[in-house]
């Protein structure tokens, strides 16, 4: 994924990029120099997005044991 640069320097955002870190007009963002040379963009202020596995721990709310849903998933009578 990439941008190119205009002649003043500016450089578009991917939208994928937008949605993942929440950037929105007027949010401010900042660029890190990592140890390698890379540069990483983050937006200010901001934690990390959790994985989407992350967003899903804990959720669950089922009185079934481990075997009793292993049962299930493998059709065990």
């Amino acid at each position: 994924m990439g941008s190119r640069v205009t002649s003043k320097g500016q450089v578009t955002i991917p939208k994928r990029v937008r949605d993942h870190l929440g950037i929105e007009p007027g949010s401010v963002v900042e660029f890190e120099l990592t140890a390698d040379g890379r540069i990483v963009l983050v937006k200010a202020g901001a934690a990390p997005k959790p994985s989407r596995f992350e967003q899903l721990r804990g959720i669950a709310t089922t009185k079934l044991t481990t075997d009793e849903i292993m049962a299930l998933l493998r059709g065990d009578d």
